[in-house]
């Protein structure tokens, strides 16, 4: 073979000796899935089972300190604990939580505020979540009101 001929066979070749092993974890037992090497880059360690389940059966969020979790009642009404290293739920002091969900073309904005009686230590948002099993959400976390904000994103995966 002519060199030019061979550096164009490689040069078409590579990006497929390179190619990232992808597969359909839909068709998966769940032993296969367990045994599946779960070391890709793009790969959410908690992509199939959509988040921690915390004490009330909510998603914890714990890209803040502390975690919080996030659950949802039969109203749509989001509800936020704040939780403890061992997951349980810590007294409402100051904290401030405000926040949006659903799609950026029809947002919902939200304002938290504290329950009463049993719910005294969770923060229950003043509306209602849009409809939909899986709602984008983004909230503005605030341990204290003078401390600085931070902000969580993720899914509420409601199924």
């Amino acid at each position: 073979m002519k060199p030019n001929l061979l550096i164009l066979l490689a040069l078409l070749g590579a990006p497929l000796a390179f190619a990232e092993d992808k597969h359909d974890h839909s068709k998966e037992t769940k032993e296969e899935h367990a045994a599946h090497d779960h070391d890709h880059d793009d790969h959410d360690e908690d992509e199939h089972d959509h988040g921690k389940k915390g004490p009330n059966g909510g998603m914890i969020v714990d890209s803040v300190t502390p975690a919080i979790e996030v659950s949802v009642d039969k109203g749509r009404k989001a509800r936020i604990v704040f939780l403890d290293k061992e997951s349980k739920a810590v007294d409402l002091e100051k904290q401030v939580v405000t926040g949006t969900s659903g799609e950026r073309s029809n947002p919902v904005k939200l304002t938290f505020t504290a329950g009463k009686d049993k719910d005294a230590n969770v923060l229950i948002s003043d509306k209602a979540l849009p409809e939909g099993a899986h709602v984008p959400m983004i909230l503005v976390i605030k341990a204290t009101p003078d401390a600085k904000a931070v902000t969580a994103r993720f899914e509420l995966h409601l199924h």
